[in-house]
């Protein structure tokens, strides 16, 4: 089970640091992933890494802006999101994808850990 925490109301150019937890079950076999869902939009994938942590993609409205990682050891993984925009503002969601499916489609995802809601203020 994943739970997704950290969200928040923050102003424009502000950082957040979100993080997803894993219970019942170790992480070290997923990759994982970052996506969003603003009102009226269809989810999307905001930050993924490999399982091994070597691997990372990034959608190009947050390159350079989010960082994801993770940590198997603690069986988490994080989105340190830095110079949010009002645009960024949406429900976070972390997903696990099992090891050797290439695939960062919101519908290929195994499991989905529920949201975080971001709310960015210009």
């Amino acid at each position: 089970q994943l739970q997704a925490f950290g969200g928040g109301l923050v102003q424009a150019w502000a950082s957040l640091r979100l993080s997803c937890a894993a219970s019942g079950g170790t992480l070290s076999i997923y990759s994982m992933g970052w996506f969003r869902q603003a009102p009226g939009k269809e989810r999307e994938l905001v930050a993924g890494v490999s399982y091994n942590g070597l691997s990372t993609t990034y959608a190009d409205f947050v390159k350079g802006r989010f960082t994801i990682s993770r940590d198997n050891a603690k069986n988490t993984v994080s989105l340190q999101m830095d110079s949010l925009k009002p645009e960024d503002t949406a429900t976070y969601y972390c997903a696990a994808v099992l090891l050797g499916r290439s695939t960062w489609s919101p519908d290929g995802m195994d499991s989905w850990g529920k949201g975080t809601q971001v709310t960015v203020s210009s």
